[in-house]
C-alpha cells in the first residue's frame, strides 16, 4: 500500500493565499494527500477567500487558521511557501520534503470598492489555481 503525501502550504498569517492552495490541492490531490495549511502567524480565514473559493466551488469555511508549530511533528514530503515573508521566515523542517516557492500577490491588501478588492481576491486565487495544477503533474 502506498503511503500518502504530506504536503504544507505555508504563508504569513494562513488566511487567505495558503488557505486558497490547500482547498485547490485537496481537490487536485483527493486522497493521494493530506493537506494542511498554516502560517508564521495566525490571522484567521478570510471571509473573502472563502466567498472567492466557493466561485470554484471549493469550500474552505471547515478551514482553520493554524500556527506552523502544531506540525512540527508531521514528516513532510512537500512544503510549498506562497509569499516571500514566509519563505524567508520558513522553518527548517528536518525531513526530506522538497520545497517549492511562488511569491502571490495578497489580497487582504486590497484597497478599493468590495467589488474592487474581490477582483483582486480572484485574480489572486486563479493565480494559485493555474500554480496548483501545475505543481500537482510534477510532484505525482
Amino acid at each position: 500500500m502506498e503511503s500518502k503525501l504530506n504536503v504544507l502550504v505555508l504563508c504569513t498569517g494562513n488566511s487567505c493565499r495558503s488557505q486558497m492552495a490547500e482547498g485547490f490541492l485537496r481537490k487536485l490531490l483527493g486522497d493521494k494527500a493530506n493537506v494542511y495549511s498554516a502560517g508564521i502567524e495566525t490571522h484567521g480565514v478570510n471571509p473573502r477567500a472563502i466567498l472567492s473559493m466557493e466561485e470554484k466551488c471549493i469550500d474552505i469555511k471547515s478551514h482553520t487558521s493554524n500556527h506552523v508549530d502544531e506540525y512540527a511533528h508531521v514528516p513532510f514530503d512537500v512544503v510549498l511557501t506562497v509569499c516571500d515573508n514566509a519563505n524567508e521566515k520558513c522553518p527548517v523542517f528536518p525531513s526530506r520534503a522538497k520545497k517549492f516557492h511562488h511569491n502571490f500577490p495578497d489580497p487582504a491588501k486590497a484597497a478599493g470598492s468590495e467589488e474592487e478588492i474581490m477582483k483582486q481576491f480572484a485574480h489572486t486565487r486563479d493565480l494559485i489555481q493555474v500554480y496548483c495544477e501545475k505543481l500537482v503533474k510534477e510532484i505525482l
